[in-house]
């Protein structure tokens, strides 16, 4: 998941970011790009308000079900601002502001268990739960809010402060959002700082940070890793993904084609775990390249505010040179555009949705993660290869297996390498369950009871049991 800079104000270098709205490359605002003695300064507030924030559990869930309010009455000037700075359609927007507050209200009704242990020795053994410091919640511009929050909510619920930094693409609204939870919030417990690089890096190698929470790029996960490393902070880093989805011989083409295609184009195809890759029996692989491009070449694409859009623009100019970069590779190595394969001709940031066939496997559109609205279908032989293809990159976030037997389906799906798997659907989490990849895809847990013991340390305490005098 590429996380690049954005490009500095003229005429305000080295203090604000240019923040552009993606549907016309024009400026929307600006947001502080802030110095090294701020970010000490924030990671020190943040410390101080930690000792009285993880003092009081019943607080902390009242005011996170107040933050959880805060956001849904907010909803309509957070979802515009989302649109206009990230791309994606107002619908989207509302949804993943919704989800923010819902992750606030989820995480606000958890709480870690005590646990008695009876060894046989003659003592009490109990083991408890405490947050481990101030946590560093570094976000990535595909979600700015959600991804936030799956970040803080649970680290706030555990009894940490957080400092999160946002992409320099999309601060605007998690700023709005970091000002309204700040009036339901005790002073300091969330900051949000904003910034170019090396903001987050600086972040990341901070002293007074002792868990590091990370969605971006594999090459970036690797050096937030490094930079954590230096004071031992524990990291949770979600890397991203390269999602296949195998369709079986005996499915329904037409019925799930729907599914399959919004499985791969929602938010403009810049979804970590979005399916990135078709598999199709060779016999129906014709069949599922036409239903997909037929769906591609019908879709509206357009500005997000636009009530008849279902595809805005890819988020930033540098993410839709890649996605250009691996379209054109694709097709100089011999593969076909089925519908799209090109950027639009208008202002902003455009590229029509693209359905490739006859692309080479060893093409960075099949290995790698094109993270825009671009999709490759291959076809498969045997169901062995289509696993082996499936199985065969760095990535393990997810997958799916689409059959009209959804018993068939889950037998291949528990024979691919990767932290969830779907059956005839694709990329639908529940606020309960894990959230984890494998392999280059990250390391550690999100989501459900899970993303809350993340955010806590164990602490044993051992008692004499009661003796008679």
């Amino acid at each position: 998941m590429p996380t690049p800079e954005a490009a500095p104000l003229p005429g305000h270098r080295g203090a604000r970011l240019a923040v552009l709205d993606p549907a016309t490359g024009e400026v929307v605002d600006e947001a502080p790009d802030q110095r090294p003695d701020e970010l000490d300064a924030a990671v020190a507030r943040s410390r101080r308000a930690w000792h009285g924030w993880r003092a009081d559990p019943a607080a902390r869930t009242t005011a996170l079900r107040a933050a959880a309010d805060a956001v849904e009455t907010a909803g309509d000037g957070l979802a515009r601002l989302l649109t206009r700075e990230q791309g994606k359609p107002l619908a989207e927007s509302y949804a993943e502001i919704a989800r923010t507050a819902a992750r606030l209200r989820y995480f606000a009704g958890l709480a870690p268990r005590t646990r008695r242990i009876d060894d046989g020795r003659p003592v009490h053994s109990e083991v408890r739960w405490r947050p481990v410091g101030p946590v560093a919640a570094i976000v990535p511009w595909n979600f700015p809010l959600q991804l936030a929050a799956a970040k803080f909510a649970p680290a706030l619920a555990a009894g940490n402060t957080v400092v999160l930094k946002p992409s320099p693409h999309t601060p605007l609204a998690t700023r709005l959002l970091g000002s309204l939870l700040a009036a339901v919030l005790p002073e300091d417990v969330l900051t949000v700082v904003t910034g170019r690089e090396p903001l987050g890096a600086r972040l990341a190698a901070h002293p007074g940070i002792r868990h590091v929470t990370f969605t971006g790029s594999v090459p970036t996960g690797r050096a937030v890793a490094g930079a954590a490393a230096g004071s031992l902070a524990r990291v949770t880093l979600e890397l991203g993904g390269n999602d296949a989805a195998v369709l079986l011989d005996d499915v329904d083409v037409e019925r799930i084609a729907d599914r399959l295609f919004w499985s791969a184009f929602r938010n403009c195809g810049q979804v970590c775990m979005a399916v990135k890759r078709v598999y199709a029996p060779a016999r129906l692989h014709a069949e599922v390249v036409d239903a997909l491009a037929q769906r591609a070449r019908s879709v509206t694409v357009g500005s997000g505010l636009d009530p008849d859009t279902r595809i805005g623009p890819v988020s930033n100019a540098p993410q839709l040179a890649q996605v250009e970069a691996v379209t054109r590779q694709a097709l100089e190595a011999g593969a076909r555009a089925a519908a799209g394969g090109h950027r639009l001709d208008r202002a902003g940031y455009f590229f029509a949705p693209t359905i490739l066939t006859d692309v080479p496997p060893d093409s960075p559109v099949v290995t790698g993660e094109q993270f825009g609205p671009v999709l490759p279908v291959l076809p498969y032989r045997s169901l062995d290869e289509a696993v082996d293809a499936a199985n065969g990159t760095g990535f393990g976030l997810g997958g799916s297996v689409w059959s009209s037997d959804p018993d068939r389906a889950e037998a291949v799906a528990d024979r691919l390498e990767c932290g969830t798997a779907w059956i005839n659907h694709h990329a639908e989490l529940s606020l309960a369950q894990p959230f984890a990849g494998v392999q280059d895809s990250g390391v550690g847990v999100a989501g459900g009871p899970w993303g809350l013991y993340g955010n806590l340390r164990p602490f044993v305490v051992h008692r004499p049991r009661e003796e008679r005098a």
